[in-house]
């Protein structure tokens, strides 16, 4: 007789959007990346295995052991390294939580939301299409806009905090890390509750 279980026991993966690389490192675009930093300070662990095109770390959260993972394909090609551990791990979608900076929130605010849309962020748009659809639970984290309706989005979104930006983007991961606990072990509505 033979039994089979999950490969490692993985019960949810969460996704830090973010662009590798040192030229992207403290920009807006990359507060996904700052949150996983964030919550492996927390849990004493280190995002730095290479596997799934994607740096990885396993941790647990909330009673359930959890695939930590920053996608090295650059942005507009995250879903390639959610969907190999996806496929690795025999995850279902609702337990892919993903972490991205959003230019439609206030700098500091935090959005957790069970579905929805990509809303314009291409790295959300690419684990759409590539893992299955939109029904994976997501937390934003506000990163402002650029000022005035000439300013231009992708250059702000890839320029870097001001000191002071920077020193309240940390606060701001420390409290997204938090979330993302409340999530894996509570739910995403009584995440919603506490951190929305």
């Amino acid at each position: 007789m033979f039994f089979f279980r999950k490969a490692a026991g993985i019960a949810w993966i969460v996704v830090f959007l973010g662009n590798p690389g040192f030229r992207y490192a403290n920009t807006r675009h990359n507060a996904g990346f700052l949150v996983g930093d964030a919550l492996a300070d927390k849990l004493g662990v280190k995002i730095n295995r290479l596997k799934f095109k994607a740096l990885t770390a396993t941790a647990e959260l909330g009673g359930q052991k959890t695939l930590l993972l920053k996608p090295q394909t650059f942005m507009n090609l995250s879903g390639e390294a959610a969907r190999e551990a996806m496929k690795f791990y025999k995850i279902p979608l609702d337990r892919l939580l993903v972490v991205s900076d959003d230019v439609s929130l206030p700098p500091g605010k935090l959005r957790i939301r069970r579905s929805g849309s990509a809303g314009g962020h291409n790295g959300l748009r690419d684990i759409s299409e590539k893992c299955g659809g939109d029904g994976f639970p997501r937390l934003k984290i506000g990163v402002g806009s650029p000022d005035g309706p000439g300013g231009e989005l992708i250059d702000f979104v890839l320029g870097a905090f001001t000191g002071r930006e920077r020193e309240e983007m940390e606060q701001t991961a420390a409290r997204a890390a938090e979330a993302v606990i409340k999530i894996i072990s509570d739910g995403a509505d009584a995440a919603m509750r506490e951190y929305n």
